[in-house]
């Protein structure tokens, strides 16, 4: 890449959110830091949809976090082929790295409110369903309910979680010259 900058490489599927910081090399990319959406269940207690903005937004900051925890402090955004639109999950996940601190250049229009990246439209329709159509309710948050989590409570479980990412990588030692020392909290 001619800025010399790594890559923040966002890349959604229809159920998890992979990040990852990519330098470019003449033989091949090589990754440098990196976050997937299923992490968030497995390490973090995430209950929700691994896919929905939240996640996206969960991904991101971890990424970040790893990537600032390797020294890396600047990326630039690679959005590969995705037609990029206003508050997208790509850029709810740049969202996420850059509240970790990572700087990349952007436009702050492109990102979504804080409202919509805790998940506060999940949990207004949420509300909403169940006092209209139980019925409907229990069909469209099934697995939410499965994993005893009322899609009502999503932002207050999404600060949960986030303060858990934030804590446990805050904690993380990191090396540097060769002595193990503790990151600071941000």
């Amino acid at each position: 890449m001619l800025s010399g900058k790594p890559r923040l490489v966002v890349r959604p599927s229809l159920r998890h959110m992979t990040v990852q910081l990519v330098k470019t090399k003449p033989k091949g990319d090589q990754v440098l830091a990196a976050a997937n959406s299923i992490e968030l269940i497995k390490k973090y207690g995430w209950l929700s949809d691994c896919g929905n903005l939240p996640a996206a937004y969960l991904t991101g900051l971890l990424a970040g976090q790893r990537a600032l925890s390797k020294g890396f402090k600047e990326a630039v955004l690679d959005t590969g082929l995705r037609t990029p639109s206003k508050g997208s999950r790509l850029f709810t996940a740049l969202k996420g790295a850059i509240d970790a601190g990572l700087k990349i250049q952007h436009n702050k229009e492109i990102l979504p409110d804080e409202s919509r990246s805790h998940g506060e439209h999940i949990a207004s329709y949420g509300k909403q369903l169940h006092s209209a159509s139980p019925e409907i309710y229990q069909k469209r948050f099934a697995k939410y309910l499965a994993r005893k989590l009322k899609p009502e409570t999503l932002p207050e479980h999404f600060e949960k979680v986030k303060e858990k990412i934030l804590k446990q990588t805050a904690e993380k030692p990191t090396s540097k010259g060769g002595k193990t020392v503790k990151k600071s909290a941000r």
